[in-house]
């Protein structure tokens, strides 16, 4: 089936009229005015309007510890998460945005340090993905790696950058109450647990 090598259509199926920037933060807003056709047909849309969010490209990986049976998952409160019912201090995989040049590798190698402690090498990509393409452009790649994981998480993060991020280490064998729970509401751990569940050997789960 063509749609599993290919999409139906490419950039040139579609229409731009005007981009015009509302906010430019740490996020930016764009109103964004296009066209695009319509499947299976000549015919395109009438123009819509849409509001676009501009996103640096993010990094996240998942540290686990073959020989002990454990993974590294970080805490830390999270502004999307404000009106979550239970908390917005989410449970996710170490993760951050590149800076500048900067590469997913070297981006994940930097963050793993910073909020773990962890000194990273051999990385194993995942996916890259649009975590909310309706609306935002930002683009996640994901990893994993293995590391000596200590027996006891801690407190990390970049103070100056409003950071406060508790590190835990968790056993394999709770891996899947995590999955089944409702704790994780992150896309990229939920993700990559699910494929460490997959790929290695468990014991005593």
């Amino acid at each position: 089936m063509t749609i599993l090598k290919q999409a139906t259509y490419s950039k040139k199926d579609f229409n731009l009229h005007e981009r015009h920037r509302l906010y430019s933060g740490f996020i930016g807003v764009e109103k964004v005015s296009l066209d695009h056709r319509l499947f299976h047909q000549e015919n395109h849309t009438p123009i819509l309007q849409r509001e676009l969010i501009h996103r640096p490209e993010a990094a996240g990986v998942l540290i686990y510890d073959e020989q002990k049976q454990k993974i590294a998952l970080i805490e830390q409160f999270r502004i999307g998460a404000i009106d979550d019912e239970t908390s917005p201090w989410q449970l996710e995989i170490i993760a951050g945005v590149l800076d500048a040049d900067e590469t997913p590798e070297s981006c994940v190698r930097r963050e793993a340090f910073e909020e773990s402690g962890c000194h990273i090498h051999e990385l194993e990509h995942i996916f890259s993905f649009y975590p909310s393409a309706g609306a935002c452009d930002e683009l996640f790649h994901l990893y994993t790696a293995q590391a000596d994981l200590p027996l006891e998480g801690g407190i990390f993060g970049v103070e100056n950058e409003g950071e406060n991020i508790q590190l835990h280490i968790i056993d394999y064998k709770d891996i899947p109450i995590l999955l089944r729970n409702g704790r994780l509401r992150n896309a990229p751990v939920i993700m990559a647990l699910q494929w460490l569940l997959q790929t290695i050997t468990i014991k005593n789960v």
